[in-house]
């Protein structure tokens, strides 16, 4: 199996596990979702709900943080994951949320799919769509070795890898304000400019290797060097980690981003463009 899959081939694998994971966004002023709802009025044929908003660290002040790996191993058990279960991944929002949740699941070791198009894509090509909530026997999934890497605060103060920002340009220069009060505006001195919808065809789709690969490069990434990418809070970073992932690089990624960089005093943040 692929990394990122077609419909075709999904609605052709009954023994793949199919997870949905659209996730709230946790932005100040964003749309109020509730993707739980949201699965169960519609949902890919067979998929079962990841529940990606309650797939995070409680304890920590920061929004949508890493969860302990005991607790994702728990839940794909909850889903009826095997050790060695085929899982897909898909979600319905504009942020492409199923790569944050593929980010998170490697983290326990798993090597999930990503279905080209999401929801989004399926719907418009009439595939099978249920409704309900999912029910499923418990799994046995037993943790592996990690896949993904993460980077804390004080790793990234002394970072000399590549760093790539996945928010909108206006954010990364600071003429747009954050939306959280109390987090400064710019950016990470020394990072790059990548807004994540730059990886995407007009109907969703991920672009060709060839088409990623020029996306990072123009930004002033070199993929033969180690990166590790940022955002607000996390989410949208695991895109340019999927996309890095895509074309044979490991990035890492900064789970706390720009949420805790930019409301740190003794932190550095840089104006205008890369």
């Amino acid at each position: 199996m692929d990394e990122l899959v077609t419909t075709e081939w999904l609605e052709a694998a009954p023994h793949a596990l199919v997870l949905d994971a659209t996730y709230t966004s946790t932005i100040p002023g964003s749309p109020t979702r509730n993707p739980r709802a949201e699965f169960e009025a519609e949902h890919i044929a067979g998929a079962r709900f990841l529940d990606l908003d309650s797939l995070i660290d409680e304890t920590s002040p920061l929004p949508s943080t890493m969860p302990r790996v005991a607790k994702i191993a728990e839940r794909l058990r909850e889903l009826g994951a095997d050790t060695e279960t085929q899982i897909v991944l898909y979600d319905n929002s504009p942020h492409h949320t199923a790569c944050r949740a593929w980010w998170v699941l490697r983290l326990a070791g798993v090597d999930a799919a990503l279905l080209d198009g999401g929801m989004a894509k399926w719907k418009a090509e009439g595939r099978p769509i249920e409704s309900g909530p999912h029910r499923a026997a418990p799994g046995n999934f037993e943790l592996r070795a990690a896949k993904s890497q993460a980077r804390t605060l004080d790793a990234m103060k002394t970072t000399r890898e590549q760093i790539a920002d996945a928010r909108s340009a206006a954010r990364f220069t600071g003429e747009e304000a954050d939306p959280r009060g109390d987090v400064a505006a710019g950016h990470i001195p020394g990072s790059k400019n990548i807004p994540y919808p730059r990886f995407f065809n007009p109907d969703g789709t991920w672009k060709q290797p060839e088409d990623i690969r020029a996306v990072f490069e123009t930004s002033g990434i070199d993929l033969a060097r180690p990166l590790v990418t940022t955002c607000g809070s996390g989410i949208t970073a695991a895109i340019l980690a999927f996309g890095a992932h895509l074309l044979g690089n490991e990035a890492a990624l900064y789970d706390g981003s720009w949420t805790e960089w930019g409301s740190r005093p003794e932190t550095a943040k840089a104006l205008g463009p890369a």
